[in-house]
């Protein structure tokens, strides 16, 4: 019972008595007690939450000290030379290519900050499913990455551990590990009797034991030891796993456990027996099979099926059985059975991995078991037990609801450890780890086969996957297969796998489920239903379950030592396609309307073969089948090129939209090279083996268009309507064109291919760097720098592109860095034949074509409209020379002459485009002779009947003539001779007729399909034999090469539909074709034979069709040109430009270049040469099918000057309405007064369209828009901008703005000064104010209401709200929210107004006073009715209060007072005119014609404000001009109050030069305006004098005072400085402690001394911003034409203009400031005055008495924060940092520009009243504009009031480019001019105009 006692002592004492027990040399009774003591303490009966056990082993394991302590210590014994930090997803991490060995390598931050990256391939990423820190592992990254803590290689200096330290350890932890596994077989149950809730409350409890057992893990090398020696400890395992036999609660643990175990194996036990019966069953069908024999038996041959329903009959036969039942399954036999057995566990690790899989990988767990990996012995025993379990966890997947998250978790632990070569190879050999992944995949996929209806649905055996099933629609194969991926990446696992035969029969029978899954149907009705969308599935299966694996193997075959491996998978390749081929029932001709694009088995023969030849050197034919299997090989990847033809001719329009889906994922870049290339390859490889005219034939049959290559002019197509004819026979040759000159894996070296990639996509747009990397197809490595073996992508990159840097483009849209083309791409290298292969959408094709006529206008290379060049192709590698033959075979000559014919004739359904493939492939021919043809052809006469041509050589062909075609044509048709035929002569047919035919739109027949009736085949033949004896033979060579008599001739070899077999018949024989399968319509007239007169060849054709091409009449071609063209036809030259007149010139040239008859056959055609006669019968209609082509073309140019003439309108338009920038020079818009004009300001209205003034009844407005802003307040005194603090020492201080400082200002007032007083000695409006903004243009204000109505109807979204008033301007779609009213225009008083005044100051301030009376006398006016024109006055005034918070506008002592609304009012004003001066540079320099002066309606503001405030009048007695231009006598009227008036010295010039405008009757006079201007100078320049004095040191006081003294008696004193401010030191001294209370701050600051020249120029620089604003707003009042200047004669101009100076002073001398004072009373009496208002004051408040006194007016223009150069110093810092507010780490941070405030974006957490963070604080901030940078985006968004835009990014990587979401994770640098355009629009207010995409925010950000 000692363990009793313990429980009860102190557990620190308990812990150390124990250790020094353990210590001794004989422990045995410290043993005892600790078990005692642990039986009691770790209690599996005690709920897991008790955290007392934990608190035990805690003292426990630390022995007696503290467990802080005791960490420490073991700490110091860390011999850990790996990083291995484990994190989760979401985590921030890094990946370096240049390191990293494996591509899953990745870092954590400090690691990665710590080593040395500079220049390498490096990204920053979110990691999707969690990872660890690879740093120190050599295994997976190179040593010269590791950081530099890893790379000390730390375990050499570690001392040892003590025995004593880890002693504890040793003894508690066991039985910790024990409890906690207790716990789990206790709580689990199966999923399917419990809700999952259930686990993952037993996980909740288990949290703290979890957390400890990873708290543990962190403590370093010495204590992972100690666990890895408990977890893998068998015999402990054996003596504490099963429980004390007595103790039956540890019994009943156990038989839980035991009960989990059962249903571990991948087969259950029940399903055991079945599968080895079923085994058995299906092996006698191959007596003595092999395992691997077995394995291909789940091809279906001879599977042995276990029906998923119950089974209605069980055949002997499985293969019956996969017939009858939708869904299959199919068992296996495999190598190992004990893959499928139940689990046996040894030790602790594996039971506890065991758990963690039947809970579903809680992360705690996964975390703990992964930071124990840098442990060696551990790693190796987990990655054991892990593969060990790899069924169960995949079965344990397959069942999960949460198949994702657990995914996840999977691949973060098996990533781990098959990164690592060493490691996989070992697993592989001792736990057969391949053989497993394959067994298992095969489970995975067996569970959702189906039968495969392709070709024969009835008898097909072939089973495939069902892409509909939740395992491939959620993508649940991925972590296996992932893995599986992963370590093939490794060499020697990748050569086991392909030594391993039966392995790889069993990977190919898996790969045999994907082979035609997902099969379309041709819907030939209605519409399809339903869409499936499972096309998605199948294209990801395909890609990652059998491409990936495939690119892997074929890494590993590049070398001649490897070649077996290549012959063995090709062989089973050859197999399992044979397989296929029985299964599926296919013999010859594929199923109509039907197509599969999945056809793995075929792509992985490709690609070995490709492969086999590149890089092994192996010989292709001893690869190949024998012919007849190549025909089947061929069918399959053919019918899907026929089919992208088909859905490109809308004849799949049925099946929906999915099936155009399919077309464009099979050719899309990250499929392409997995798809269409290895069908293309072989077919090309087909192609080169097979029979050349069996070759074509085929291609044209499927491609459904042999009936209309006739020469006759109408025929009927059994297969297609006319409208799909032309795209199919277009898709036809652009086929043909592309296998005979694509080269991708015929013979180009992989850097040509890059270069081809990336020229086509260049040539289809400008391409950004991410974009380009991500549509070149990985070939097959993943995407890097550096393509292994070859050329770096950047390298190539800058050989053919150059660099567009970022612009941004004054509307608004920002461009990115692009890359294009460069010219000598455009000359040498643009492939029209690649574009068409990779374009997704045959829009692009379109677009490469307009980009390289736009490229070949502007070198001025061609006019016109050049066709597709073409370009020479790299030389056939020698194995695939067979190709060429496809080119020289007479069934494609036949064609080629058919297809000119018609094109020459104008039959209907030829295109441009289909004569310019007929070019391309003649051209193709020409340059790629077959050497050995010219002896090889026999003349036989038997052969001449059957042929058209005499041999197979192009070349000689080009230039044999065809003297009559017979053609099988319709009885209506034009061809027929109406009178019965005398005979079959030609010369018995009347001469006019012959070439009739030619002209109408005929057709002749080319070919003979299995649309022809027969009867008429019998008979076509008997004539032809008859007749040939007497037909007119071809010119020279008399009778043997005459006639290719018949227009149809039989295809030399005819395929046959349904026959039993197809094989390559011997040239000779013959067989007349099968019977139709599609019968014509009944109503089709009769066909009867005609014969056509021709008389071509294939060159006078082209000769023809050249006068045809150029401009009708135009000169014939001559010889000359011949040799031109055969310049042209120099091989020097491997691009040809030009149309296709060139095209056909360069063809000419070639050919009489090669050959003396071809020249000769030419020049006749020349001489012959004239536009086809039209025949009589010529119909108007027939003449406009003639000219059709060139009527298209003038439509185009029409069409194009018309685009050009509207865009230049368009441009006009916008350069006159919308640009905001430019002032309006327009007179009719001029809203300013206007010079001397007697007549009413006339405005037009952009909705009515009448022109008008504006009226009291009918007011014409301005659109304006009206936004709070706060950008004044943001000022600074410096210059420069505030930095973004990036670390914890720096801030930001918001104090020093002019916000702050005025609000700061404000308070001292009232805290001693009479509240009305204050309220009019300051100006607010520097936060919050209101700015008023206009595009210029005006409207009647009862239209913009009914405009307004129709926009509250209008169900269209907009992007603003009506409800709020906002709408767009109808002309010009600026934003805005408001209509300002004009007032009407009286014009005549113009002229008084602007009189410069003679009359002497005094008079003036007279009648200015006798003005500010008047007001009160007369309100606003006498008739008591409203008009409209005040009513719309009163509501723009409420719209401006409304556009601003309460707040910004109750700052009086009683919120809502009239002087509240009276200095809001006047506020307005000033903020207006000083965003001005902003926008102008914060002078007025640059004179009137700058930039910055938009259109401005400050005219029309005033007066509305003016209105408004003469609501108001001042009190007489309180008038402030009183106190500025009267002495006052009675000193105490001031002061009789408790609070004063505010002196005059404290008072803001400028707030009070706009009352004084505002509340005087409007219009004012300008000699009244410039007398107001002279008196408020006075005082601003004695507060200068004042703010002077307050700066001096005492003694430079007491100087100035003397000197100026002395001035005083002079004439002028009252205009010397000197004078003024010693008798101002004098009275202000007189209240001794104004000055005292500066006297310390004064001697710090004061090092300079202040001479004459300095004074003056503070003195001139502190009337500036006075004497700025009066001008402005004397230039808007009175339309004064503002003067530029250099910025020091800033102040003489102002001073001129305002008229305080003589325009004569300002030349030459500099001015004095103080020359411009006129006091209007003596200044020696005004000033103390004005000073004593000060001295008077109570000597506690001297401090903030001299504070108010020196107000400084200068602030620097607003800014934003400066930002760090690098993206990645804000992110490092912002994104882990926790918020203020709520003290977590924000999910999505984010930080304002303005003030660097740091703001959780949409965070609940900071949500107050249900507005989100980001959105107060841009009210608090901004006025409602805020601009925030998303940390974790590196975007930055704009909120304006209830809107918000994406603005973009000022952080671009090196190529320019944006990275949002930070998806690419490059690093990212500060675009200095972008941000200069945000900053821009933010002082300009221009957001809402230059953005277009706003949404609202409701409050949620």
């Amino acid at each position: 019972m000692m363990a009793a006692s313990m429980l009860r002592r102190d557990k620190k004492t308990t812990a150390a008595t124990l250790k020094t027990e353990l210590n001794r040399t004989d422990n045995s009774s410290g043993v005892r007690l600790l078990q005692e003591l642990l039986d009691n303490v770790l209690n599996p009966e005690k709920p897991a939450a008790d955290t007392e056990a934990l608190e035990w082993c805690k003292y426990l394991l630390a022995g007696g000290e503290g467990f802080e302590e005791f960490c420490k210590t073991v700490r110091s014994y860390d011999n850990a030379t790996l990083c291995g930090l484990v994190w989760t997803a979401n985590f921030v991490a890094y990946r370096c290519r240049t390191c990293g060995i494996s591509p899953c390598m990745s870092l954590c931050a400090e690691c990665f900050n710590n080593g040395d990256h500079t220049g390498h391939d490096f990204n920053m990423f979110r990691s999707q499913a969690g990872g660890a820190c690879d740093c120190g592992d050599s295994n997976v990254m190179r040593e010269s990455g590791f950081c530099r803590r890893h790379r000390l290689k730390t375990g050499e200096n570690v001392p040892t551990v003590p025995r004593d330290l880890l002693l504890m350890s040793e003894m508690v932890l066991p039985r910790f590990i024990v409890s906690i596994i207790q716990y789990l077989r206790d709580g689990y149950t199966e999923p399917d009797s419990s809700p999952e809730r259930d686990l993952q409350k037993v996980l909740q409890q288990l949290e703290p034991q979890i957390s400890f057992l990873e708290e543990l893990t962190k403590m370093g090398g010495a204590m992972r030891t100690v666990l890895t020696k408990i977890l893998t400890n068998q015999q402990t395992f054996k003596e504490l796993s099963m429980g004390q036999e007595e103790n039956v609660y540890a019994k009943n643990n156990y038989d839980k456990y035991l009960s989990a175990l059962k249903s571990s194996g991948l087969v259950t036990v029940e399903e055991k027996g079945a599968v080895a019966a079923a085994a058995a069953g299906g092996g006698g069908a191959e007596a003595g099979a092999t395992a691997g024999a077995a394995s291909l038996s789940l091809l279906g041959a001879t599977a042995a099926v276990s029906s998923v329903e119950s089974s209605k009959e069980e055949d002997q036969d499985g293969g019956q059985s996969v017939g009858q039942r939708k869904r299959v399954k199919l068992s296996s036999t495999t190598k190992d059975p004990s893959i499928m057995d139940t689990l046996k566990h040894k030790c602790f690790l594996e039971e506890l991995l065991f758990w963690t899989i039947k809970y579903e990988f809680p992360q705690k767990m996964v975390t703990f078991l992964l930071n124990m990996l840098p442990d060696q012995d551990y790693k190796i025993t987990f990655t054991k037990t892990f593969v060990q379990h790899y069924a169960f966890i995949m079965k344990t997947l397959m069942k999960s609801q949460e198949s994702d998250t657990m995914s996840n978790r999977i691949v973060h632990i098996s990533v781990q450890l098959f990164s690592n070569e060493e490691l996989a190879r070992h697993v592989t050999e001792e736990c057969q780890l391949l053989d497993i992944m394959v067994t298992v995949l095969l489970y995975m996929m067996e569970s959702c086969l189906i039968r495969s209806e392709l070709q024969d649905e009835e008898n097909s055996h072939h089973v495939v996957v069902n892409c509909g099933e939740a395992l491939l629609k959620n993508n649940t194969y991925w972590p296996l297969v992932s893995d599986f991926i992963n370590i093939l990446s490794h060499q020697s696992v990748a050569k086991r796998f392909l030594e391993d035969h039966s392995l790889l029969m069993l990977w190919m029978s898996f790969v045999s489920f994907f082979q035609g899954m997902n099969l379309n149907k041709r819907e030939l009705n209605e519409h399809v239903e339903f869409e499936s969308q499972t096309y998605y599935a199948a294209f990801a299966a395909e890609l990652e379950a059998c491409a990936q694996p495939m690119w892997g193997l074929l890494t590993h075959c590049k070398v001649k030592e490897t070649q077996e491996y290549t012959k063995t998978v090709v062989r089973f390749c050859l197999e399992a396609l044979q397989v296929w081929f029985d299964n599926i029932g296919f013999v010859d001709e594929p199923a109509p309307n039907q197509v599969t694009f999945h056809l793995p088995l075929h792509r992985y023969y490709a690609m070995f073969l490709s492969k086999a030849v590149k890089c092994q050197g192996l010989d292709l034919d001893s690869l190949l089948p024998d012919q007849e299997m190549l025909m089947k090989i061929m069918v399959h990847p053919l019918q899907i090129q026929v089919s992208l033809s088909e859905i490109h001719s809308n004849m799949w329009v049925r099946n929906g939209l999915q099936i155009k889906g399919q077309a464009m994922t099979y050719v899309q870049s990250h499929f392409c090279n997995s798809m269409i290339d290895p069908d293309i390859y072989l077919l090309q490889v087909c192609a080169s083996r097979l029979d050349p005219d069996y070759f074509i034939s085929s291609v044209f049959e499927r491609f459904k268009v042999v009936d209309l290559l006739t020469m006759a002019s109408q025929h009927q197509n059994s297969a297609l309507d006319s409208e799909q004819e032309r795209p199919m026979l277009e898709g036809a040759l652009t086929f043909l064109v592309i296998l005979c000159s694509l080269r991708i894996h015929l013979g180009m070296a992989d850097d040509e291919i890059l270069r081809a990639e990336m020229v086509s996509q260049l040539c289809m747009n400008d391409r950004t760097h991410s974009s380009l990397l991500d549509l070149i197809p990985e070939n097959p490595n993943p995407k890097s720098g550096i393509v292994p073996g070859s050329c770096s992508f950047e390298d190539m990159l800058s050989a053919v592109a150059d660099f567009k840097a970022p612009v941004f483009e004054p509307g608004g849209s920002m461009q990115q860095g692009m890359y294009t083309p460069k010219a000598k791409v455009w000359e040498k290298e643009f492939d029209p034949i690649m574009v068409i292969l990779r374009t997704v959408y045959r829009r692009d094709v379109q677009s490469a074509m307009d980009r390289y006529a736009a490229f070949l206008k502007q070198s001025a290379s061609i006019s016109g409209n050049p066709w597709p060049p073409y370009k020479e192709r790299t030389p056939l590698h020698s194995c695939y020379r067979g190709l060429v033959r496809l080119l020289h075979c007479k069934t494609l000559h036949i064609v080629i002459f058919t297809l000119l014919y018609k094109i020459w004739m104008d039959h209907p359904n030829m295109s441009e485009h289909v004569l310019c493939m007929v070019l391309y492939l003649i051209e193709l021919g020409l340059d790629n002779q077959v050497q050995d043809d010219e002896d090889e052809e026999p003349c036989i006469e038997e052969r001449c009947h059957d042929s058209w041509f005499p041999g197979t050589s192009l070349l000689s062909n080009l230039h044999h003539i065809i003297n009559y075609v017979r053609v099988r044509v319709p009885e209506d048709a034009s061809e027929v001779k109406r009178e019965p035929p005398p005979s079959t002569s030609a010369e018995s047919s009347p001469p006019s007729q012959a070439p009739a035919s030619a002209s109408l739109n005929a057709q002749s027949v080319a070919f003979h399909s299995h649309a022809d009736n027969s009867q008429g085949i019998g008979e076509r033949t008997c004539v032809r034999r008859s007749s040939l004896a007497w037909w007119p033979s071809a010119g020279v060579s008399s009778r043997r090469s005459s006639t290719a008599a018949t227009g149809r001739p039989a295809w030399p070899r005819p395929l046959p539909p349904r026959g039993p077999r197809a094989r390559p018949r011997p040239a000779g024989s013959r067989r007349a074709p099968p019977s139709t399968w599609r019968p014509l319509p009944a109503a089709a007239p009769q066909l009867v034979t005609e014969i056509l007169e021709v008389r071509e060849s294939m060159l006078s054709l082209l000769v023809k069709l050249h006068g045809k091409l150029s401009a009708r009449g135009a000169t014939p071609l001559t010889a000359a040109q011949l040799e031109e063209g055969a310049d042209l036809a120099d091989p020097a030259a491997s691009v040809g430009h030009g149309d296709g007149l060139t095209a056909i010139q360069r063809i000419l040239g070639k050919a009489s270049a090669r050959s003396r008859l071809s020249r000769r056959c030419i020049q006749e055609a020349c001489g012959r040469q004239c536009p086809p006669v039209p025949p009589k019968k010529n119909s108007p209609a027939d003449k406009k099918s003639m000219d059709k082509e060139e009527r298209r073309q003038r439509a185009r140019e029409r069409q194009q000057k018309l685009l050009a003439e509207f865009a230049s309108r368009q441009k006009s338009f916008m350069e006159t309405a919308m640009d905001v920038e430019t002032p309006d020079a327009d007179p009719g818009m001029d809203l300013e007064a206007s010079e001397e004009a007697s007549v009413e300001v006339l405005y037009d209205c952009v909705i009515c369209g009448q022109s008008g003034p504006s009226t009291e009844d009918r007011p014409t407005g301005l659109v304006v828009l009206l936004q709070a802003s706060s950008v004044l307040g943001h000022r600074c005194r410096s210059d420069e901008p505030k930095r973004l603090p990036t670390s914890d020492e720096e801030h930001i201080y918001p104090e020093d703005t002019c916000g702050a400082a005025s609000d700061v200002r404000l308070s001292l007032m009232q805290r001693d000064f009479k509240d009305s007083s204050c309220l009019q000695s300051v100006s607010i409006g520097w936060d919050g104010g209101v700015y008023v903004q206009t595009c210029g243009h005006t409207l009647h204000i009862d239209c913009h209401k009914s405009y307004m109505e129709s926009l509250r109807n209008d169900q269209v979204l907009q992007g603003f709200s009506v409800d709020k008033g906002e709408f767009t301007c109808p002309l010009c779609r600026q934003f805005a929210n408001s209509v300002l009213p004009c007032r009407p225009g009286r014009g005549s008083e113009v002229g008084a107004w602007h009189m410069p005044s003679s009359k002497p100051t005094h008079v003036l301030v007279k009648e200015v006073e006798d003005l500010q009376d008047q007001l009160a006398i007369f309100p606003v006016s006498g008739d008591t009715t409203e008009s409209n024109l005040t009513k719309e006055m009163e509501s723009v005034i409420k719209d401006i209060k409304n556009t601003t918070q309460k707040k910004y506008m109750d700052y009086g002592k009683n919120p809502g007072s009239p002087d509240n609304d009276f200095l809001f009012m006047y506020s307005v004003a000033r903020s207006n005119l000083e965003l001005e001066m902003v926008h102008r540079g914060g002078n007025l320099c640059s004179g009137g014609a700058s930039a910055a002066a938009k259109r401005s309606c400050l005219n029309q503001l005033f007066h509305v404000l003016a209105m408004h405030m003469r609501l108001y009048s001042i009190d007489s007695a309180y008038n402030p001009w009183t106190r500025l231009t009267q002495i006052s006598h009675s000193r105490d009227e001031y002061y009789d109050e408790e609070r004063p008036e505010v002196p005059m010295l404290f008072r803001d010039v400028p707030s009070l030069l706009i009352i004084f405008v505002l509340t005087m009757p409007q219009p004012l006079r300008k000699e009244h305006f410039m007398c107001v201007v002279k008196v408020l100078y006075t005082l601003q320049y004695t507060q200068g004098l004042v703010a002077l004095s307050i700066k001096f040191s005492p003694e430079e006081r007491q100087a100035w005072s003397t000197s100026g003294a002395l001035k005083k008696s002079m004439p002028n004193a009252n205009r010397s400085w000197e004078a003024l401010l010693s008798h101002v030191i004098g009275e202000l001294s007189k209240g001794k402690c104004i000055y005292d209370a500066r006297a310390e701050e004064v001697s710090m600051l004061c090092s300079s001394v202040w001479s004459p020249q300095s004074i003056e120029f503070f003195l001139q620089q502190y009337c500036l911003p006075f004497l700025r604003l009066a001008c402005l707003l004397q230039h808007h009042l009175y339309g004064d034409n503002l003067v530029g200047c250099q910025v020091e004669e800033e102040f003489s101009m102002l001073a001129v203009s305002l008229g305080l100076l003589a325009p004569a002073a300002q030349v030459g001398n500099p001015v004095s400031s103080a020359v411009c004072l006129e006091w209007p009373v003596g200044p020696f009496s005004l000033l103390p005055q004005w000073c004593a208002e000060v001295t008077s004051l109570p000597e506690t408040q001297a401090e903030q008495t001299a504070t108010l006194l020196v107000q400084d007016p200068h602030w620097a223009a607003p800014r934003l924060l400066q930002l760090p150069e690098n993206y990645n110093t804000i992110f490092q810092y912002y994104h882990r940092k926790a918020c203020t507010s709520c003290n977590k780490v924000p999910k999505d941070p984010a930080l304002c520009l303005v003030c660097g405030a740091f703001v959780c974006l949409k965070g609940l957490c900071c949500k107050q009243q249900g507005i989100c963070e980001c959105v107060l604080h841009s009210q608090h901030c901004g006025a409602a504009t805020g601009i925030f940078l998303l940390i974790n985006a590196s975007v930055i968004i704009i909120i304006r009031g209830h809107r918000f835009c994406l603005w973009g990014s000022v952080y671009l990587d090196a190529h320019g480019e944006e990275d949002r979401d930070l998806r690419r994770g490059k690093p990212l640098f500060l675009c200095a001019e972008r941000y200069r355009v945000l900053e821009q629009q933010w002082v300009a207010h221009t957001f809402d105009h230059i953005n277009k995409r706003w949404g609202p925010h409701y409050n949620g950000l």
